[in-house]
């Protein structure tokens, strides 16, 4: 009879003694763990294949450094970043085209690495000035007209460089998404109605 529960005040009883709570600890860590498991799964399986080339270092010139960081307008750095790119775009169209793909690769992750900067600069700022918003805008542009240009280098490349490019392809995709989600944002358009 000790097993069973005879009325509300036992039920009561065995919440208060723990037993209950242990058992729904028990499926509460039981499920953590495998949610961690596939979690896991999941990153391991994204792997670098062993076939390929290892991405570029993300790393942009001195030069260029220190002509961004002197840059403290919204509009003129957004305006130099995006002069950047296109010039290291140009260049690994000129090195694919000769196909030196080493030299390639190292301004595809310089261009990679300006497109970090200007995201990360332009959200550091007040996201709810119309200024920034323009110049959001200026680069989501700028990066939606840089991916056909990506895709026909991709399309040209051996596969060992192929994933890399495919790859960065899909951030500058992720990257446009972000450039344009304060536009978006209920701060920008309140999201208030009066007398419907």
């Amino acid at each position: 009879m000790m097993g069973k529960v005879k009325s509300n005040r036992d039920l009561a009883f065995m919440m208060a003694s723990g037993r209950m709570w242990k058992s729904v600890f028990s499926y509460f860590l039981l499920f953590t763990f495998y949610f961690l498991l596939s979690s896991i799964s999941t990153v391991f399986a994204q792997e670098i294949p062993t076939d390929v080339e290892p991405p570029p270092l993300r790393i942009i010139s001195k030069e260029e450094t220190s002509k961004l960081e002197a840059e403290k307008d919204v509009k003129g750095y957004t305006k130099l970043v995006v002069f950047l790119m296109e010039a290291r775009l140009k260049k690994a169209e000129t090195f694919s085209l000769e196909s030196q793909y080493q030299e390639m690769f190292s301004e595809l992750g310089a261009f990679h690495s300006l497109v970090d900067r200007s995201l990360i600069f332009l959200n550091k700022h007040d996201t709810d000035s119309g200024k920034v918003l323009h110049n959001l805008k200026r680069l989501e542009i700028s990066l939606r007209a840089f991916l056909p240009r990506l895709e026909l280098i991709r399309r040209e490349l051996p596969f060992r460089y192929e994933f890399y490019t495919r790859t960065l392809i899909r951030y500058v995709r992720e990257a446009r998404t972000r450039a344009i989600e304060p536009f978006y944002d209920d701060s920008v358009v309140p999201n208030i109605r009066k007398g419907n």
